[in-house]
């Protein structure tokens, strides 16, 4: 009898307490640079074609280099304006990088030669606060249908992918995301007293920053921020019921992170290196997976809606892209006539 009761207090006890998902937000080692297959420049499962922008002054082969992607040589490396001297923004980038052939992680796991994203800043050296931003090459969508590019840079959706916009899912998004509990990201420490940050957006478009860690330790660790507002016990939280489609399901997305330099710490050159972020949070909506109903593919309302942000974002990195290749053209007449001297 004792027993009895003793399984039915563990039952409810368990019942109580809320379970939890674990996804992974962004993992830096899926994005290493593998089309075109001649000569990779970027990551194929992330490409976008701004192509459409540049109108008919360029050539077909031109415009193959108007494709854009989550490519770990891609990103940016953003100063606060009051460090982003010209030397200085130059030697702010990102890199792919790979590990050692005999690396391993914090937890031994084996990290032989996986792509990592590699990052350098050069703060100032004087003793005033500053920072830097990591950046995706361009907005990740939470709602983008999954294409596959061809060998010419034209990007086709097949039709079982058509209204499941799940392109960028754990490439940067996670869907169904509730009350987050915490945030993980495996990063690479050098013993510099810099500070980290990751930048979050939800459905709603609202952004929040989030303190993971102090940067000084050595090799690699998973830093984590823990949500001090968590409550465990079902019965102690506030009850929410998400609405359901048409409105957007909650999600977040990675926006950058934020290496922070105090006044007091040492200036100049740093680098660091990112594997993943994982995000444990509560999901929003049950049976998110397995809808009675494509609403999505039926009705088309969340691309529709999500249109005009898309095409402002691709027209806006379209625009650049077609300004960084006449500049690059530019660069390479200028070369030749020096050379020709």
């Amino acid at each position: 009898m004792k027993r009895i009761i003793l399984l039915i207090g563990l039952m409810l006890l368990v019942c109580n307490i809320a379970i939890a998902t674990t996804s992974t937000l962004i993992d830096f080692t899926l994005l290493a640079r593998d089309y075109p297959q001649e000569n990779p420049i970027n990551n194929k499962r992330t490409v976008l074609n701004f192509s459409k922008e540049a109108g008919s002054t360029f050539t077909d082969e031109e415009k193959k280099l108007m494709l854009v992607s989550l490519a770990l040589d891609q990103w940016r490396v953003e100063l606060a304006s009051s460090s982003a001297t010209v030397e200085r923004q130059t030697f702010s980038f990102t890199k792919e990088a790979l590990t050692a052939p005999n690396a391993s992680d914090f937890q031994g796991e084996d990290m032989k030669s996986k792509t990592i994203l590699g990052v350098r800043v050069m703060f100032p050296e004087s003793t005033f606060n500053s920072y830097a931003i990591i950046r995706p090459p361009f907005e990740v969508q939470a709602y983008q249908d999954k294409w596959t590019v061809g060998s010419d840079g034209s990007l086709t959706v097949a039709e079982e992918d058509i209204g499941k916009a799940d392109m960028f899912d754990s490439y940067g998004v996670i869907k169904n995301v509730g009350t987050i509990k915490s945030i993980d990201v495996t990063v690479y420490g050098a013993n510099f007293s810099h500070g980290l940050e990751i930048i979050l957006q939800d459905q709603n478009y609202e952004q929040r920053s989030y303190h993971i860690a102090y940067l000084n330790f050595e090799g690699w660790g998973k830093r984590t921020w823990t949500n001090p507002n968590y409550i465990t016990d079902v019965r102690n939280r506030q009850i929410v019921q998400y609405p359901l489609y048409p409105r957007e399901k909650p999600y977040v997305k990675f926006v950058g992170f934020v290496i922070y330099r105090d006044a007091n710490a040492l200036g100049g050159d740093f680098v660091t290196y990112f594997k993943d972020v994982q995000v444990t949070f509560d999901e929003a909506i049950k049976d998110f997976e397995n809808p009675q109903i494509e609403d999505e593919k039926i009705w088309g309302i969340l691309d529709a809606r999500n249109q005009k942000r898309r095409q402002a974002e691709y027209k806006r990195l379209g625009s650049r892209q077609v300004l960084e290749l006449l500049e690059k053209q530019k660069m390479h007449v200028q070369q030749a006539a020096n050379s020709a001297e």
